[in-house]
């Protein structure tokens, strides 16, 4: 009689191994993912009818010299073809050369380093908000379903969900900065003050209600999976077994609740990034931020090709570093992702 042999277990790999490993695939797909990003803004912007010369001189530009016009077209590459100039912005992006912005007349990297550093302020601040307060309301409506508590959260997230951000902006823009005069209507210092003048203070001052415009439209989606999510793990047949041995309703929550929905509100709240994004742009363009969002709509209007793609890939590579850390949390808050890893 032939007795079977049992299988090898499968090998468990270090912890290092595996991170290096994952962190080399996800490194080539943000190579290829940018590549891509790369070679749609070039397309875009050929078959572009905005002039660049004539968007950045601000109209017709028959009072310049024909040899003026044809000096700047020669400097800023608008005479070479698609592919020739796609080789040279590789070229000197490999040599760590974004490029000349038109509409700045900067380096492109300095641009987006001068940018970022006020968007990322807006962002961080209406990113935190919107996932502390969606993931608590979602776990408010859930302990409490049916109450008006609950009834009332619905009511919000769905209302919300709909509305577009540059009507809620322009919303509160008109109730807390023209009637009330509580706020400031734009900018991110005060008008007669420069940079290096501004204070923290006044800087938070003026970013009350950018921030708030974003979370406010950035906690339905949280919040109405969160409940759902929690809803399904209180009618589980475990949490019904606990519940039949007298848990209550808060013990339930920390015993078997918390970290079954940490985990999709985690890939929620890191997804919403790239929406963050998005949602910036019509924001600062709203109240006058200047930020990353706002350069990328004059870079878009005034045909500026260096400063939109490099935009564009750093948008990229932001949203893609988010994507990876919630990755890399997703096996610190669940053991079996830990697990399943180390195994071959």
């Amino acid at each position: 009689m032939t007795i079977p042999l049992k299988p090898n277990p499968p090998l468990a790999l270090p912890r290092f191994v595996i991170l290096l490993r994952y962190s080399g695939k996800k490194a080539l797909r943000l190579l290829l993912l940018m590549f891509a990003v790369s070679v749609v803004c070039f397309v875009l912007m050929k078959f572009s009818p905005i002039d660049p010369i004539e968007a950045y001189i601000g109209g017709e530009h028959a009072s310049l010299p024909p040899e003026q016009i044809e000096h700047l077209r020669e400097y800023w590459g608008l005479n070479d073809g698609f592919a020739v100039r796609y080789v040279k912005w590789i070229r000197g992006l490999l040599e760590g050369n974004m490029g000349t912005s038109i509409v700045y007349n900067q380096p492109v990297a300095d641009v987006i380093a001068e940018k970022f550093s006020a968007s990322l302020l807006l962002m961080g601040t209406s990113w935190a908000l919107s996932g502390i307060l969606g993931f608590s309301m979602g776990i408010i409506g859930a302990l409490n379903r049916g109450k008006l508590v609950d009834k009332f959260i619905k009511l919000y997230c769905l209302t919300l969900a709909s509305a577009p951000i540059f009507w809620v902006g322009i919303l509160l823009l008109i109730v807390f900065s023209v009637w009330l005069g509580w706020f400031p209507i734009g900018l991110s210092a005060p008008i007669d003050a420069t940079a290096a003048e501004a204070t923290w203070g006044d800087r938070l001052y003026h970013l009350i209600l950018p921030a708030l415009t974003l979370s406010l439209t950035g906690v339905a989606s949280i919040a109405l999976h969160t409940r759902q999510k929690l809803i399904d793990v209180l009618d589980s047949d475990y949490a019904l077994f606990a519940k039949a041995r007298g848990a209550g309703k808060w013990l339930l929550f920390k015993r078997h609740g918390f970290k079954n929905i940490l985990l999709p509100a985690i890939t929620l709240q890191f997804g919403t990034i790239a929406e963050l994004f998005g949602g910036s742009t019509l924001a600062e363009g709203i109240f006058s931020y200047p930020g990353l969002g706002k350069a990328v709509v004059e870079a878009g209007i005034r045909a500026d090709l260096p400063l939109l793609v490099g935009i564009a890939l750093f948008a990229s590579a932001f949203v893609f570093a988010g994507n990876f850390i919630a990755n890399l949390l997703y096996a610190a808050v669940d053991p079996r992702i830990r697990e399943g890893a180390r195994r071959i």
